[in-house]
């Protein structure tokens, strides 16, 4: 009996040992949520870890506390999404971190460099907060953090902008530091970055091609840097860049400077130097106004007609354009022909030289016509025979007048013998 009862009391004792780490019962000094895999250690002046905590927690909150070393304490917590150790006094980022992490806030400590150890293996880390430190160096291995979307490496000592940061990142937050200087392609491979701050530096200037490649940024934010607005070849670069780009820029460099609204934007390509066939096009009418046949007499008649301004006796007709021809024969040809028709006089002068009433139009087209009118669109030449087998209104001409009149005095004369 007695033996019964020291086996119970040792298992007893066990479980007591062993049930707030294996059935997750939550420390005393933190407060917990989720199945107490959300914990919150924050505010309670630790200094180590609180015993308690389940190996698979995914938040833990270990914030305003007094924690100088964190080293190989968090490898355990394989699950861990979100680790908030920010506000207390450590010297690094703490090492050998679950690679498991999504999240890491490790802002306003006495870190001062970020090695490249510190990242190495964060294939899964999203969202890198270190702002508030002392960091002079920040190491970054190409081709690591393959995830992350979010670096604040503001209000730290740096002195030139990082190299090597992921590809994919979205939002670079580089204010209030000391940095001066952007080294040739560090920023080329950020083609997917959106936002950028740069606020709070020691930059004078902006190397050119620095910001080049940055084709999907919407907003950049550049005030209260020392630019030097009287150094006209290294400033140029950014003043050219801001009035060029569609993102939104936040404290342009020297917007004070009156001289600023005169910078030359980028050049951009013309329409007419851009575009062969305006050339080509010009070129043509050049040929064609060159090679324009002399004026016929049939032309310098219809040009003495057109001076007289010879009032129609029927319809008033009107030039007609000829579309996709040049101008200048095609016009002159109905023009000539239409005057011509509705002329009296033309016809009383032209009628000697061809004999018939009806032969001026016809001689005012021929000579008039472009020799090029075969190669003219069909619709236009269908358009031009339709005008030509319409029947217009004949006018008399003065000759005949004067031969009807001569026929109608006999039988005049005839009808007043009758009637006497």
């Amino acid at each position: 009996m007695e033996y019964q009862i020291l086996n119970t009391s040792t298992c007893l004792l066990v479980l007591l040992v062993f049930i707030p780490t294996g059935l997750g019962i939550c420390p005393s000094s933190c407060k917990c949520s989720g199945n107490d895999r959300n914990v919150d250690c924050s505010g309670r002046n630790l200094t180590v870890l609180p015993q308690g905590l389940q190996d698979n927690l995914t938040y833990l909150n270990l914030s305003f506390n007094q924690f100088v070393d964190l080293d190989h304490q968090l490898t355990r917590f394989t699950n861990l999404r979100t680790l908030d150790i920010s506000n207390n006094w450590l010297k690094n980022v703490p090492a050998h971190l679950p690679k498991s992490l999504w999240e890491l806030y490790a802002t306003n400590n006495n870190i001062k460099v970020l090695q490249k150890l510190d990242t190495a293996y964060q294939w899964n880390l999203r969202v890198l907060d270190i702002s508030r430190n002392m960091v002079e160096r920040a190491v970054l291995i190409n081709n690591t953090l393959s995830s992350l979307k979010f670096l604040n490496l503001s209000s730290n000592k740096l002195w030139t902008v990082p190299t090597n940061m992921p590809y994919n990142i979205e939002t670079v937050d580089l204010s209030s530091n000391f940095l001066s200087q952007i080294l040739p392609g560090t920023l080329v491979r950020l083609q997917h970055l959106t936002s950028l701050y740069l606020h709070n530096n020691k930059f004078s200037y902006i190397p050119d091609k620095a910001f080049d490649q940055l084709s999907r940024l919407q907003v950049i934010t550049l005030y209260n840097n020392p630019w030097s607005c009287s150094d006209n070849q290294n400033i140029l670069y950014v003043l050219q860049w801001v009035q060029g780009t569609a993102a939104r820029v936040v404290g342009a460099p020297c917007a004070e400077q009156p001289w600023v609204s005169t910078v030359p934007a980028p050049a951009q390509p013309t329409a007419l130097d851009s575009s062969p066939m305006i050339k080509g096009t010009k070129a043509a009418d050049r040929e064609a106004s060159a090679a324009a046949p002399e004026p016929t007499k049939a032309t310098k008649t219809h040009k003495q007609f057109k001076a007289k301004e010879v009032p129609p006796l029927t319809t008033q007709s009107h030039p007609a354009l000829l579309p996709g021809t040049p101008d200048g024969p095609q016009e002159a040809a109905a023009t000539r022909t239409i005057l011509v028709q509705d002329s009296t006089e033309g016809n009383a002068s032209l009628a000697p030289a061809t004999g018939s009433s009806t032969t001026p139009m016809t001689l005012s087209i021929t000579s008039g016509m472009p020799t090029n009118f075969s190669k003219m669109p069909q619709s236009t030449t269908a358009t031009f025979r339709k005008e030509e087998a319409t029947p217009s209104a004949r006018v008399p001409s003065r000759a005949s007048r004067w031969q009807l009149g001569l026929l109608c005095l006999p039988l005049l004369h005839a009808l007043a013998l009758a009637m006497d």
